[in-house]
């Protein structure tokens, strides 16, 4: 997937966001599959679990029968074709989830030789503040992002000062009994 480009200054941003938020001492479930990012995670000091490659729309066994302090979900709910559930299934107390925003000047990205490498969601950031709020979460911190890119052209020049990522640390709302 990075063959060609890395995503330097997402990761260098989501990092730091995550070291604001969370302590290296708390156990992190990240969905999706052991990537870069995960590797990064762990070579900062983390103690990173990835869900294994399932469905994760069909099948939340790895969120019901998980007891990290954390969930991170970087880059996978534009993917997901129900968001909702997943979110209502996580047991950790604590959540960062990023995502690429949606560009009115973008389609919806999709790889016409990869199934699994399609945008199901192209979120604007008040649609995953919805989803966070309707599924009991409170937000905490944001931040969003720009990602310019070295061409010429229209697309570029509004890449550089349109945001393109959105990254949240939210916690889960206690109920009273």
């Amino acid at each position: 997937m990075y063959e060609k480009t890395f995503p330097n200054k997402r990761f260098k941003l989501t990092l730091e966001f995550l070291q604001k938020h969370i302590k290296t001492s708390e156990t992190i479930l990240d969905l999706g599959v052991e990537n870069p990012f995960s590797k990064i995670m762990k070579e900062a000091g983390y103690s990173v679990n990835n869900t294994t490659g399932e469905d994760l729309d069909l099948n939340q066994d790895s969120l019901k029968n998980d007891n990290s302090d954390v969930v991170t979900a970087f880059e996978i709910f534009e993917h997901l074709l129900n968001p909702f559930t997943i979110l209502n299934e996580i047991k950790s107390d604590k959540l960062l989830i990023s995502i690429p925003m949606r560009l009115w000047f973008s389609p919806a990205y999709r790889s016409k030789t990869d199934m699994w490498d399609r945008h199901y969601h192209e979120f604007e950031d008040w649609q995953l503040d919805w989803l966070l709020e309707k599924t009991g979460w409170k937000i905490i911190d944001r931040q969003k992002w720009t990602n310019p890119v070295k061409k010429f052209g229209l697309r570029p020049f509004l890449r550089s000062f349109t945001n393109r990522y959105y990254i949240v640390y939210a916690e889960k709302i206690k109920i009273a009994d």
